[in-house]
């Protein structure tokens, strides 16, 4: 069976201090899959060079067949054709923006007008995250919960084949984190499209993803783990797939 997620990337960052050298490879067949590790693991720089802002970066990335990064092939598909949305980790909506302005954004296209189907995919956007009444509210007035929905759905406005999440509840305080974390959890669960996630907090890992990859110092962690999928699966079983990532800070 084709993995969903095939991914193999090679990239050094030099910096005058150090030097990190990333080698990370792995495979997924499911639809929510995390990158887990503490800081410095190389997590960001991997969600970065799949969305296509780490130049540098070699291998290949392939999602549902479809390739963005082929170093054999001299396929490197720029950010804006990779067809993927990316939720950051502070949200980084922008503040002088009404929340349908910011949805409006994800799916404008480089040189063109809004089409009438733009226009109605942000409508079925608002609803389906339940923002119709802030349609018109800018960010600063929005709640955590609010903007990380707004967020979300603006990574989603323009139908991506991959949704990248950077430590999308790290911000928050233990109370908070843990009320987002179940409202993350039912809208990824709701919205069903690929999703790759980096986070250094295991609680995330076991209510987010379905498979992690283990980044710890470059190295490969422990080949043998599980996580109960709560909520989501009424208590199913899955096998975390441990994948092989060398790296160096």
């Amino acid at each position: 069976m084709q993995p969903l997620l095939d991914i193999h990337l090679q990239l050094v960052l030099q910096s005058p201090d150090r030097t990190f050298v990333l080698d990370a490879a792995f495979q997924s067949q499911h639809m929510r899959t995390a990158l887990m590790g503490p800081s410095g693991s190389g997590k960001s720089t991997v969600l970065l060079a799949v969305a296509g802002l780490q130049p540098q970066a070699r291998g290949h990335v392939r999602v549902n067949g479809s390739t963005l990064l082929d170093s054999t092939t001299d396929i490197d598909l720029p950010a804006r054709d990779r067809g993927v949305g990316m939720v950051f980790q502070d949200y980084a909506l922008f503040p002088h923006m009404t929340v349908e302005q910011n949805l409006l954004f994800g799916v404008r296209r480089m040189g063109s007008a809004l089409a009438d189907a733009d226009r109605a995919r942000v409508d079925g956007l608002l609803d389906q995250f339940d923002l119709q009444t802030l349609r018109n509210a800018l960010p600063r007035n929005l709640s955590g919960g609010q903007k990380q929905r707004v967020a979300l759905a603006r990574a989603l406005a323009p139908a991506p084949r991959l949704l990248l999440l950077d430590e999308p509840l790290s911000a928050l305080d233990a109370l908070l984190r843990v009320r987002l974390r179940n409202e993350l959890a039912e809208m990824l669960e709701r919205v069903q499209v690929p999703t790759l996630l980096v986070t250094h907090d295991p609680d995330d890992a076991a209510l987010l993803a379905q498979q992690v990859v283990h980044m710890a110092d470059g190295r490969l962690q422990s080949p043998e783990a599980s996580l109960a999928q709560d909520g989501l699966a009424a208590g199913h079983q899955h096998t975390i797939d441990i994948a092989v990532c060398r790296g160096r800070w």
